[in-house]
C-alpha cells in the first residue's frame, strides 16, 4: 500500500511538473516552470479590479486553460473602494488581493511608493512601451483612449463636438437644449474621474478650466461610474459625456444604436490599466502568471479581440490596439506617463486645490 501511495505521488508530481513545462511560454527563462508549478499548488489568483466582470470573462476563461488548476477569483468594483479596500485589509493582515488591476493610474502608482506592492520583473517587459511600466512594480496593460460620448437619435451632425474648444462652442450655442443634458464623472467620487481631469489640465492647460465652467453652467450631472452616464445618454436623458473610457464606449456603440463616440482630435487621453502584484497576497506565484498572461501577445489578443479593451502592444493588430489607433490619430494620442508624475495631485493640499477650483467652476 505504502509503495503505491509512492508510487502515485511521484505520478502526481510527475503529472504537475508536465503541465508546468507545457505552460511555459516560448522565450521565458528555463526556470519559469517552478513558478507554474508553484502557481498550481497556490491553486488561485485573488484579483480586486475596476474592469468589468462581462469583460474579463474571455481572459479568465483563456487563462484557466492555459495554466490548469489555478483559478482566478475576480473581484469587480469601483477604483475608489478597490484602494480602500486593499488598503484596510493589509492594515488588518488578513487575505486580501494578489494583484490589483486598476483604470486608477494614480492610486496604482501611490500604492507602490507606499511600499505595498512587490517587484517582479515580467518576462515581457521589453515588449511594452517605455512610458507603460515603473520601477517593476506597475505594468499599463492597455492603451485605452477617453472620449466624448453622444447621443445619436438626439444630436445633429453639427452638434457632434469634434474637438474639446468644439465641445465649448456647442454647449454656448444651444444652452437651452443642453441644460442638465451633460454628464462626467464626480471627481470628488471617481478615483479614475479625478485622474483623467488632472491630465487635461496638464495636457490642455487652462482652456480645460473654460471648458469645465461651460459644462457647468448647463447644470451638469454628475455620475461616479461610466456606465451610469453611458445609459443615461443611451435614454436620451444626457446628450453628452465628458471624459468617457474608450472601451466601453466602443462595446456599448457595438449594441447600442444610440450611442456614438468621438476621439477628440486636438488631442485624446490614453489611459492604461496598471497591473500590480501585492506584497500582501498569499499566492505570488498565480499574480506572477496573471500578470504575464496579461502582457503576453496571447493574452493581449484577447483582450482586444474579446474584450475590448484595446491593446498596448505594437505586435496586435486591429481597430482596438495601440497599433490601429495610432495609425488612425496619430500624434494627437496623448498616453498618461506610468510613474511619480501621477502622484502631483494626491498631495493632499494639491487635491484640495483642485477640488475647490473643479467645485467653483460648476458652482457646486
Amino acid at each position: 500500500m505504502k509503495r503505491f501511495t509512492r508510487f502515485a505521488l511521484a505520478v502526481a508530481s510527475c503529472s504537475v511538473a508536465g503541465l508546468a513545462a507545457a505552460s511555459t511560454p516560448a522565450g521565458y527563462p528555463s526556470n519559469y516552470a517552478s513558478i507554474v508549478g508553484a502557481a498550481q499548488k497556490e491553486g488561485k489568483v485573488i484579483v480586486y479590479s475596476t474592469t468589468d466582470s462581462a469583460a474579463v470573462k474571455p481572459l479568465i476563461k483563456d487563462f484557466e486553460s492555459l495554466y490548469p488548476g489555478v483559478k482566478v477569483e475576480y473581484n469587480d468594483m469601483n477604483s475608489t473602494e478597490l484602494y480602500n479596500r486593499f488598503i484596510s485589509e493589509s492594515a488588518a493582515g488578513g487575505t486580501t488581493a494578489d494583484l490589483l488591476w486598476s483604470s486608477a493610474m494614480d492610486l496604482q502608482i501611490k500604492l507602490v511608493n507606499d511600499g505595498f506592492i512587490a517587484s517582479y520583473a515580467s518576462p515581457e517587459t521589453a515588449n511594452m512601451p517605455a512610458w507603460s511600466t515603473y520601477q517593476n512594480q506597475a505594468y499599463g496593460t492597455t492603451f485605452e483612449p477617453i472620449t466624448i460620448v453622444y447621443n445619436k437619435r438626439l444630436l445633429k451632425p453639427e452638434e457632434i463636438p469634434q474637438s474639446h474648444a468644439d465641445l465649448v462652442r456647442i454647449l454656448k450655442a444651444n444652452p437651452d437644449k443642453f441644460k442638465g443634458k451633460v454628464t462626467t464623472y464626480d471627481i470628488e467620487k471617481s478615483g479614475v474621474g479625478f485622474s483623467y481631469l488632472t491630465q487635461d489640465v496638464r495636457v490642455g492647460g487652462n482652456a480645460i478650466w473654460d471648458m469645465v465652467k461651460t459644462m457647468g453652467s448647463t447644470g451638469l450631472k454628475l455620475q461616479s461610474s461610466t456606465g451610469a452616464m453611458m445609459e443615461r445618454i443611451s435614454s436620451g436623458e444626457n446628450l453628452i459625456g465628458y471624459n468617457i473610457i474608450g472601451s466601453y464606449a466602443f462595446t456599448k456603440a457595438k449594441k447600442d444604436p444610440s450611442i456614438g463616440y468621438v476621439y477628440p482630435k486636438d488631442y485624446t487621453l490614453v489611459m492604461s490599466r496598471l497591473a500590480t502584484i501585492t506584497k500582501a497576497g498569499k499566492n505570488p506565484n498565480a499574480a506572477k502568471l496573471w500578470l504575464d498572461y496579461l502582457l503576453s501577445k496571447r493574452g493581449q489578443t484577447v483582450l482586444a479581440n474579446d474584450a475590448d479593451l484595446f491593446s498596448i502592444r505594437s505586435d496586435v493588430a486591429g481597430e482596438t490596439s495601440m497599433a490601429g489607433l495610432t495609425k488612425q490619430l496619430g500624434n494627437s494620442l496623448k498616453p498618461i506617463q506610468v510613474g511619480t508624475g501621477l502622484l502631483v495631485y494626491l498631495d493632499q493640499a494639491k487635491r484640495l486645490e483642485f477640488l475647490k477650483q473643479w467645485q467653483q467652476a460648476i458652482k457646486k
